[in-house]
């Protein structure tokens, strides 16, 4: 969050990249890239001074590229946001989009966990009625008890 007092200080590429978790090398890439919505202000010696703005902005990356979101999309997101006003739909089409796609990974990894959850409920209670010999083994014939069988292979999605 930007307050009065962090405005009226500059803050150095080692404590922006403490602020934020990204590498001092990654925070020249992004300016280099083009991912920064501001120009970063440079001492008279030639460096970095980031105020507090660019910090919340850098937070936003983060999110969004732990969230997933293509460099391209985050580029073109600080495109249109360095423009101004005048292209609030663009940026809510490139955010929609992005947060369809972590849905959809969020739901395919919920499916995951959710299958988790029922194997190891089957091998605790296994374990637990100290039944567990052959859990699970591919050796046991196809006939027996679905816990007991092989993985299957996956089926291809057509």
């Amino acid at each position: 969050m930007v307050t009065a007092e962090s405005q009226e200080m500059p803050l150095s590429i080692g404590e922006v990249s403490q602020r934020t978790g990204l590498s001092p090398h990654a925070l020249r890439l992004y300016e280099r890239e083009g991912l920064l919505v501001g120009t970063i202000q440079r001492t008279a010696s030639g460096r970095r001074r980031y105020g507090a703005a660019d910090v919340d902005w850098l937070l936003i990356c983060v999110k969004l590229r732990r969230s997933g979101m293509p460099l391209a999309d985050l580029k073109r997101f600080a495109e249109l946001v360095r423009r101004g006003p005048g292209n609030e739909t663009e940026r809510l089409q490139l955010l929609d989009s992005h947060q369809r796609r972590v849905e959809a990974q969020i739901q395919a990894l919920e499916d995951c966990r959710s299958l988790i959850a029922w194997k190891v409920g089957v091998y605790a209670e296994h374990l637990a009625r100290g039944e567990a010999d052959g859990l699970w083994d591919p050796t046991v014939p196809s006939s027996a008890p679905a816990d007991r069988q092989a993985p299957m292979r996956p089926r291809p999605n057509p």
